[in-house]
């Protein structure tokens, strides 16, 4: 819902807090995603265990169910802090710092989203981070977004999240807390 002064609907007047997605919102990670997948495949495989096809949320879900999520979550998260480390930053990252409280809200893990904050000198700017690793549930599930607000002492009613795909949607939606999309509109869920 862009206001006349915000082509992105922002306007820091009507919200007492932001959290922003990070990857494709604040930067872009640079990671291979179908080696992560052929890594985490590998890591499934040396414990008898076939993962092969599957995408990394289902993976995730066999790993927790098998026993291994330490493992598939460490390999994971070795791709995403490489990936933070050599991330480029979005027009979106200006505006983080313009807003009493902010907070990043990812599906990547909280080192990796740490490491791209500093990576881009956005740290300073937020006031909580919350990462796929960071709570027992991931986006769309409202719980990592109800954290990060927690985390600001923020109530979900005066908040907005601003993200760039339908699964930010979702998880802004089941927490009661107002939407954005950063550009045009969703990326993907």
């Amino acid at each position: 819902m862009p206001n006349a002064d915000r082509p992105d609907g922002l306007d820091a007047a009507a919200f007492d807090a932001v959290v922003w997605d990070l990857d494709g919102t604040l930067v872009h990670l640079a990671v291979d995603w179908e080696a992560v997948a052929t890594d985490a495949e590998a890591t499934f495989r040396s414990a008898g265990v076939d993962a092969d096809g599957m995408d990394l949320w289902a993976m995730l879900d066999l790993a927790d169910a098998e026993g291994m999520r330490d493992d598939v979550e460490a390999v994971i998260a070795d791709h995403e802090r490489e990936g933070a480390r050599r991330s480029t930053r979005l027009a979106c990252a200006d505006r983080m710092g313009a807003f009493d409280a902010e907070g990043v809200c990812s599906l990547n893990c909280e080192a990796a989203c740490r490491v791209a904050l500093d990576a881009h000198d956005l740290t300073s700017h937020a006031d909580a981070v919350v990462g796929r690793d960071s709570v027992a549930t991931r986006k769309p599930d409202p719980e990592p977004l109800l954290e990060t607000l927690r985390r600001m002492d923020a109530a979900p009613e005066e908040a907005v999240f601003v993200g760039d795909s339908r699964r930010d949607e979702l998880t802004a939606e089941r927490a009661g807390v107002a939407f954005r999309y950063v550009g045009d509109g969703p990326s993907g869920v």
